[in-house]
């Protein structure tokens, strides 16, 4: 089966898939009606959030992904209609989002992301200290 999700700079090296945390899960949304995932990306955009566009995926492939990402999905169907105010943010963004000016982790020479290369140095400055 097909499904449609929202992915940030599509076919290059940094290109990434719309999330969202709730209840500290990270959730990915899969979309069955490209319809539905066109609006919710035009409310990230009116939210001033970086557009990302839709593209149609295996639903198999993109939950494997998740699942190795430690990432959850979420099925929207067509007519999905939210019973809860958690359920509402799979039809709606929320009203805040986090700032995505950096988010992807940048790589050192040697292959460590820079949060990787951080925490080294302080665990060095730390040992220093005793």
């Amino acid at each position: 089966m097909r499904v449609h999700v929202l992915l940030y700079d599509s076919g290059k090296e940094s290109e990434g898939i719309h999330s969202l945390e709730l209840s500290g899960q990270v959730i990915v949304l899969m979309f069955e009606n490209p319809e539905d995932a066109e609006r919710y990306s035009g409310l990230l955009a009116a939210q001033d959030f970086p557009t990302p566009t839709v593209e149609e995926i295996d639903r198999e492939e993109i939950e494997a992904f998740c699942v190795k990402a430690g990432y959850e999905t979420r099925f929207v169907e067509t007519g999905f209609v939210p019973k809860t105010e958690e359920e509402r943010l799979l039809l709606s963004p929320p009203i805040k989002n986090k700032d995505v000016v950096n988010w992807q982790e940048k790589v050192s020479n040697n292959g460590e992301s820079e949060n990787e290369s951080n925490l080294d140095s302080i665990r060095q400055r730390l040992e220093g200290l005793l």
